[in-house]
C-alpha cells in the first residue's frame, strides 16, 4: 500500500506597512530655529551692533548732563532727571537693529531657499513661526539684560556726580529696565511678522525702519491734531509713553502707560498672526 504525501502550505507572512513619516516636536522645531538663528553671523554682528549703541549713546547722554547743569535754563530739567532714563536712552535706536534681526530670521531662509525645506519638515507650518518668534525674543531679552548692565555700569561715575545712580530696589528703576526689554522684543517680533508677510529683506527692513523710527520723527514736525493722535500711536511715542520721557518730545502724552504697552504690543502680535495665517495659505 502507498501512501501519498503533501508539501507543507508555504508560511505567509504579512507585508510590512509603510512607516508613517515622524513629526518633529515643537522642542526639535525650537531647538533647530534657535541653532539657525546662531549659525548665522549675521545675528553676531547685530547683537554686538546693538550692545554698542545702546551703551555708546547712553553714555552720550549721561555726559550731556554736564551741558545741562552749565545751562541755567535748564537747571529744572537735570533736577527733575530719572537716572534709569538715561541708562537705557539707546534703546531707540536698539529698537531699529533688532529689528533687523528679526526679519533676517524669515527674510533669509525665503532669499536661499531654505524656507522650503523647514516647510517640508514641518507641515502645519505655523509652530515654524512660533519657534522664530521665541528664539528672536529670547536673544532679544539676553541683548537687552547685556545693554542695560554694561550702561549702568559705564554711566555710573557720571550719574555718580549728579545724584542719580538708580537704585535697584525701586519700582520706577526695574519699570524701566523692564520696558526697555519688552520693547525691543516687541520691535523684533514686529519685524519677523513684517518679513513673514513680504518674504524680502529689503522691503521688511525697511517698513521696519520707518514705522519704528522714520514716521516718529517726521510727523511730530506736522503741527495738525490728527496727526498728532495718529504719532502717539506709533510704535516709539507709545513706548515713550510707559517709560516716561523717553519719547519724542510731548509724543505719546496721550496715552497712559498701560496703553502705551497695550498699543506696543499690538504692533508685535498683529503682523505674527497675519503672518502665520499667510504662511499657512500660500506656497514656500
Amino acid at each position: 500500500m502507498s501512501t501519498t504525501a503533501t508539501a507543507p502550505e508555504p508560511v505567509r507572512t504579512p507585508s510590512p506597512r509603510p512607516a508613517a513619516p515622524a513629526r518633529p516636536s515643537f522642542l526639535g522645531i525650537l531647538r533647530g530655529e534657535w541653532i539657525k538663528l546662531l549659525s548665522l553671523r549675521s545675528t553676531w554682528w547685530i547683537v554686538a551692533a546693538t550692545i554698542a549703541l545702546i551703551t555708546g549713546i547712553s553714555l552720550a547722554v549721561a555726559y550731556a548732563l554736564d551741558a545741562m547743569a552749565a545751562d541755567p535754563a535748564q537747571a529744572h530739567s537735570l533736577a527733575t532727571m530719572d537716572g534709569a532714563t538715561v541708562v537705557s536712552s539707546g534703546f531707540q535706536l536698539g529698537m531699529v537693529s533688532v529689528s533687523v534681526l528679526g526679519a533676517l530670521l524669515i527674510t533669509g531662509e525665503y532669499s536661499t531657499g531654505m524656507i522650503r525645506s523647514t516647510l517640508a519638515a514641518v507641515p502645519t507650518r505655523v509652530p515654524v513661526l512660533v519657534a522664530k518668534a521665541i528664539a528672536v525674543g529670547v536673544l532679544t531679552v539676553a541683548i537687552s539684560a547685556v545693554s542695560i548692565a554694561l550702561s549702568y555700569l559705564v554711566t555710573m561715575p557720571q550719574l555718580g556726580t549728579y545724584d542719580l545712580v538708580p537704585t535697584l530696589d525701586e519700582a520706577r528703576t526695574w519699570q524701566v529696565f523692564g520696558g526697555t526689554a519688552f520693547f525691543l522684543v516687541a520691535a523684533a517680533l514686529f519685524a519677523l511678522g513684517v518679513g513673514t508677510l513680504l518674504r524680502s529683506s529689503a522691503g521688511a527692513i525697511t517698513v521696519a525702519l520707518t514705522v519704528l523710527l522714520v514716521l516718529p520723527f517726521v510727523l511730530t514736525f506736522i503741527r495738525v491734531s490728527w496727526v498728532e493722535t495718529i504719532v502717539d500711536y506709533l510704535p516709539l511715542p507709545a513706548s515713550g509713553a510707559f517709560l516716561g520721557g523717553q519719547g519724542l518730545s510731548s509724543a505719546g502724552s496721550g496715552l497712559t502707560a498701560t496703553t502705551g504697552v497695550l498699543v506696543v504690543a499690538a504692533y508685535a502680535l498683529v503682523p505674527l498672526v497675519a503672518g502665520a495665517v499667510v504662511m499657512r495659505r500660500r506656497d514656500a
